[in-house]
């Protein structure tokens, strides 16, 4: 399979209209336009019966003592988890490229609304879910796609993978809410192939000036 985006080039860098954070001079991070990337896909293998995508960032500080703290950088070397952004399943066998802007179209403070959507997709809870629990204004449950927003003073450029993965199962074996870690456990044993582009972003000054 092969995979590309309209929105960026892959190993580019994400643009502030699909990300969920932007740089701001006096308070380090706005809200930017928050719009699902475009996707296309090709080569797809025989027997494909649905698709699934997942965008994950693996470069999520394990510990949060330094994150956006003033006077203090995440180190690099400091061990990095999994982040998931986006988690779509049910898109149909005939289907072969996402829309920019189809799924998400700005900030929905509290989460979008899930699992049910457009095209009869689903779509399972992103990880903003668990960052904002504590969070009285923001917390809820984040269905389907949230952009980019590290750390702004992290001095580790942030990867973003999307992959798109063609599957033998028409519907996905996952019911209700389901994270982006439940959704690739289920994947395994289903998948017949597999594409990806990685973006990237950072709100650091000092790297965005690089």
């Amino acid at each position: 399979m092969k995979l590309h985006s309209e929105s960026f080039p892959d190993q580019g860098i994400i643009p502030e209209q699909n990300a969920f954070g932007r740089i701001d001079t006096q308070t380090h991070v706005a809200l930017a336009g928050n719009r699902n990337p475009h996707l296309a896909w090709s080569d797809v293998p025989d027997g494909v019966r649905s698709f699934a995508i997942l965008c994950v960032d693996p470069d999520v500080p394990s510990r949060p003592d330094d994150v956006n703290q003033p006077g203090r950088e995440v180190p690099t070397d400091l061990p990095r988890v999994d982040f998931y952004h986006w988690v779509l399943v049910d898109v149909g066998p005939d289907v072969r490229s996402l829309p920019e802007g189809s799924y998400a179209n700005g900030i929905t403070p509290r989460g979008k609304a899930g699992p049910l959507a457009l095209d009869n997709t689903r779509q399972g809870l992103n990880d903003f879910t668990g960052w904002f629990a504590a969070d009285r204004d923001m917390n809820g449950d984040y269905f389907g796609y949230d952009g980019p927003c590290p750390p702004w003073n992290d001095a580790l450029m942030h990867r973003y993978i999307f992959t798109v993965y063609a599957l033998d199962i028409a519907e996905f074996p996952l019911d209700g809410r389901f994270t982006g870690a439940q959704a690739l456990a289920a994947l395994q044993g289903h998948t017949l192939a597999s594409a990806s582009i990685t973006g990237t972003y950072t709100l650091n000054p000092r790297l965005h000036a690089l």
